[in-house]
Protein backbone atom coordinates (compact mmCIF):
# COMPACT_ATOMS: atom_id res chain seq x y z
CA UNK A 1 0.00 0.00 0.00
CA UNK A 2 1.37 3.52 -0.65
CA UNK A 3 1.88 5.72 2.19
CA UNK A 4 -0.97 8.21 1.03
CA UNK A 5 -3.41 5.64 0.47
CA UNK A 6 -2.31 4.31 3.84
CA UNK A 7 -2.33 8.06 5.44
CA UNK A 8 -6.11 8.36 3.81
CA UNK A 9 -6.99 5.06 5.45
CA UNK A 10 -6.05 5.60 9.14
CA UNK A 11 -7.90 9.11 8.80
CA UNK A 12 -11.05 7.54 7.43
CA UNK A 13 -10.94 5.22 10.81
CA UNK A 14 -10.04 8.24 13.09
CA UNK A 15 -12.84 9.83 11.71
CA UNK A 16 -15.12 7.24 11.68
CA UNK A 17 -14.35 6.70 15.95
CA UNK A 18 -14.60 10.42 16.42
CA UNK A 19 -17.58 11.11 14.66
CA UNK A 20 -19.70 8.37 16.67
CA UNK A 21 -21.69 10.47 19.17
CA UNK A 22 -20.21 10.05 22.72
CA UNK A 23 -18.92 11.32 25.84
CA UNK A 24 -16.21 13.64 24.61
CA UNK A 25 -19.20 14.86 21.74
CA UNK A 26 -21.73 15.19 24.75
CA UNK A 27 -19.32 17.06 26.91
CA UNK A 28 -18.21 19.22 23.76
CA UNK A 29 -21.91 19.94 22.54
CA UNK A 30 -22.99 20.45 26.41
CA UNK A 31 -20.17 22.68 27.31
CA UNK A 32 -21.12 24.81 23.24
CA UNK A 33 -24.70 25.30 24.56
CA UNK A 34 -23.65 26.16 28.08
CA UNK A 35 -21.00 28.79 27.34
CA UNK A 36 -21.16 29.73 23.93
CA UNK A 37 -18.50 29.49 21.28
CA UNK A 38 -15.42 30.08 23.49
CA UNK A 39 -16.20 27.79 25.87
CA UNK A 40 -16.90 24.75 23.41
CA UNK A 41 -14.12 25.73 21.43
CA UNK A 42 -11.88 25.15 25.06
CA UNK A 43 -13.44 22.28 25.25
CA UNK A 44 -12.19 21.07 22.07
CA UNK A 45 -8.67 22.51 22.75
CA UNK A 46 -8.78 19.87 26.19
CA UNK A 47 -10.36 16.91 24.27
CA UNK A 48 -7.82 17.56 21.45
CA UNK A 49 -4.71 18.63 23.94
CA UNK A 50 -5.25 14.94 25.94
CA UNK A 51 -5.60 13.38 22.40
CA UNK A 52 -2.09 14.27 21.99
CA UNK A 53 -1.15 13.03 25.24
CA UNK A 54 -2.64 9.85 24.14
CA UNK A 55 -0.12 9.35 21.26
CA UNK A 56 3.22 10.35 24.31
CA UNK A 57 1.47 7.51 26.44
CA UNK A 58 0.74 4.89 23.74
CA UNK A 59 4.81 5.63 22.18
CA UNK A 60 5.76 4.78 25.90
CA UNK A 61 3.53 1.77 26.62
CA UNK A 62 1.74 2.45 29.14
CA UNK A 63 -1.43 1.68 27.37
CA UNK A 64 -0.29 -1.96 27.54
CA UNK A 65 -1.63 -2.45 31.00
CA UNK A 66 -5.08 -1.77 29.99
CA UNK A 67 -4.96 -4.84 27.58
CA UNK A 68 -2.93 -7.52 30.13
CA UNK A 69 -5.23 -5.93 33.09
CA UNK A 70 -8.84 -5.72 32.89
CA UNK A 71 -8.91 -4.18 35.81
CA UNK A 72 -7.38 -0.96 35.17
CA UNK A 73 -9.26 -0.78 31.49
CA UNK A 74 -12.46 -0.40 34.15
CA UNK A 75 -11.32 1.54 36.89
CA UNK A 76 -10.45 4.13 33.73
CA UNK A 77 -14.15 3.45 32.29
CA UNK A 78 -16.00 3.98 36.08
CA UNK A 79 -13.65 6.87 36.62
CA UNK A 80 -14.06 8.39 33.12
CA UNK A 81 -18.15 7.81 33.18
CA UNK A 82 -18.61 8.97 37.01
CA UNK A 83 -16.43 12.34 35.72
CA UNK A 84 -19.04 13.11 32.83
CA UNK A 85 -21.72 11.94 35.00
CA UNK A 86 -20.60 14.32 37.75
CA UNK A 87 -20.94 16.74 34.80
CA UNK A 88 -24.19 16.21 33.78
CA UNK A 89 -25.91 15.95 37.12
CA UNK A 90 -24.51 19.42 38.08
CA UNK A 91 -26.09 20.44 34.23
CA UNK A 92 -29.73 18.64 34.98
CA UNK A 93 -29.51 20.80 38.77
CA UNK A 94 -28.85 24.08 37.58
CA UNK A 95 -31.75 24.00 35.13
CA UNK A 96 -30.75 27.06 33.65
CA UNK A 97 -27.41 25.79 31.48
CA UNK A 98 -27.75 28.57 28.67
CA UNK A 99 -28.41 31.88 30.55
CA UNK A 100 -25.36 34.19 30.90
CA UNK A 101 -22.84 32.05 33.11
CA UNK A 102 -21.88 33.80 36.49
CA UNK A 103 -18.25 33.01 36.12
CA UNK A 104 -16.14 35.22 33.64
CA UNK A 105 -14.98 34.43 30.58
CA UNK A 106 -10.96 33.47 30.96
CA UNK A 107 -12.79 31.23 34.34
CA UNK A 108 -15.10 29.85 32.18
CA UNK A 109 -12.81 28.84 29.02
CA UNK A 110 -10.71 27.42 31.65
CA UNK A 111 -12.91 25.20 33.37
CA UNK A 112 -14.22 23.93 29.77
CA UNK A 113 -10.84 23.11 28.77
CA UNK A 114 -9.63 21.20 31.96
CA UNK A 115 -12.61 19.58 31.85
CA UNK A 116 -12.47 18.42 28.77
CA UNK A 117 -8.86 16.99 28.74
CA UNK A 118 -10.12 15.39 31.81
CA UNK A 119 -12.96 13.62 30.08
CA UNK A 120 -10.31 12.70 27.13
CA UNK A 121 -7.61 11.53 29.62
CA UNK A 122 -10.05 9.21 31.01
CA UNK A 123 -11.61 7.22 28.38
CA UNK A 124 -10.45 3.75 27.91
CA UNK A 125 -11.37 3.52 24.48
CA UNK A 126 -9.30 5.92 23.37
CA UNK A 127 -6.49 4.15 24.95
CA UNK A 128 -7.13 0.66 23.58
CA UNK A 129 -7.01 2.35 20.11
CA UNK A 130 -3.55 3.76 20.51
CA UNK A 131 -2.67 0.21 21.74
CA UNK A 132 -4.42 -2.38 18.99
CA UNK A 133 -4.65 0.45 15.95
CA UNK A 134 -1.96 3.24 16.38
CA UNK A 135 1.43 0.97 15.90
CA UNK A 136 -0.40 -1.28 13.02
CA UNK A 137 0.05 2.04 11.09
CA UNK A 138 3.69 2.52 11.92
CA UNK A 139 5.47 1.13 9.16
CA UNK A 140 9.44 0.92 8.88
CA UNK A 141 9.35 1.01 4.96
CA UNK A 142 7.49 4.81 5.54
CA UNK A 143 10.75 6.22 7.86
CA UNK A 144 11.57 6.78 11.22
CA UNK A 145 8.79 5.78 13.83
CA UNK A 146 8.92 9.18 15.59
CA UNK A 147 8.20 10.94 12.52
CA UNK A 148 5.45 8.47 11.71
CA UNK A 149 3.46 8.77 14.88
CA UNK A 150 3.93 12.85 14.64
CA UNK A 151 2.18 12.65 11.16
CA UNK A 152 -0.61 10.31 12.93
CA UNK A 153 -0.81 12.40 15.70
CA UNK A 154 -1.61 15.32 13.38
CA UNK A 155 -4.13 13.51 11.53
CA UNK A 156 -6.23 12.54 15.06
CA UNK A 157 -5.79 15.91 16.37
CA UNK A 158 -6.91 18.08 12.67
CA UNK A 159 -9.89 15.48 12.99
CA UNK A 160 -11.25 16.43 16.15
CA UNK A 161 -10.72 19.73 16.17
CA UNK A 162 -12.90 19.73 12.92
CA UNK A 163 -16.18 17.26 14.46
CA UNK A 164 -15.91 18.47 17.65
CA UNK A 165 -15.51 22.27 16.11
CA UNK A 166 -18.43 21.73 14.19
CA UNK A 167 -20.58 20.66 16.84
CA UNK A 168 -19.51 23.59 18.83
CA UNK A 169 -20.96 25.86 16.16
CA UNK A 170 -24.30 24.02 16.06
CA UNK A 171 -24.10 24.37 19.81
CA UNK A 172 -23.61 28.34 19.91
CA UNK A 173 -26.30 29.08 16.56
CA UNK A 174 -29.08 26.99 19.02
CA UNK A 175 -27.72 28.69 21.85
CA UNK A 176 -28.84 32.56 20.89
CA UNK A 177 -32.65 30.87 20.10
CA UNK A 178 -32.45 29.41 23.78
CA UNK A 179 -31.41 32.60 25.30
CA UNK A 180 -34.81 33.80 23.86
CA UNK A 181 -36.56 31.00 25.57
CA UNK A 182 -35.90 30.42 29.17
CA UNK A 183 -38.86 28.02 29.61
CA UNK A 184 -37.09 26.07 26.73
CA UNK A 185 -33.79 26.50 27.76
CA UNK A 186 -34.08 25.00 31.25
CA UNK A 187 -36.00 22.20 29.75
CA UNK A 188 -33.69 21.64 27.04
CA UNK A 189 -30.56 22.04 29.91
CA UNK A 190 -31.82 19.35 31.69
CA UNK A 191 -32.10 17.55 29.12
CA UNK A 192 -28.72 17.31 28.16
CA UNK A 193 -28.13 16.76 31.34
CA UNK A 194 -30.10 13.70 31.25
CA UNK A 195 -28.46 13.07 28.21
CA UNK A 196 -24.71 13.18 29.46
CA UNK A 197 -25.63 11.13 32.88
CA UNK A 198 -27.39 8.13 30.37
CA UNK A 199 -24.21 8.65 28.18
CA UNK A 200 -22.13 8.02 30.89
CA UNK A 201 -24.23 4.98 33.18
CA UNK A 202 -24.69 3.05 28.98
CA UNK A 203 -20.50 3.62 28.46
CA UNK A 204 -20.02 1.35 31.74
CA UNK A 205 -22.72 -1.29 30.82
CA UNK A 206 -21.44 -1.27 26.79
CA UNK A 207 -17.60 -1.52 27.79
CA UNK A 208 -17.16 -3.35 31.33
CA UNK A 209 -15.31 -6.16 30.79
CA UNK A 210 -15.01 -9.15 33.03
CA UNK A 211 -11.78 -9.88 34.76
Amino acid sequence: MEHTAHLWLFFVLVFGIVALPGLDMAFVLASSLGGGRSAGMSAVAGIVSGGACHVVIAATGAAVLLQVIPAAFNLLLWLGALYVAWIGFSLFRSGAAFTASPLEGGRETSAAFRQGMVTNLLNPKAYLFMLAVFPQFLRPEYGPTWIQALVLGAIITVTQAAVYGAIVLVGDRARGWLESNPRASAAIGRGLGALMVLVAVLTIFKEWRSA
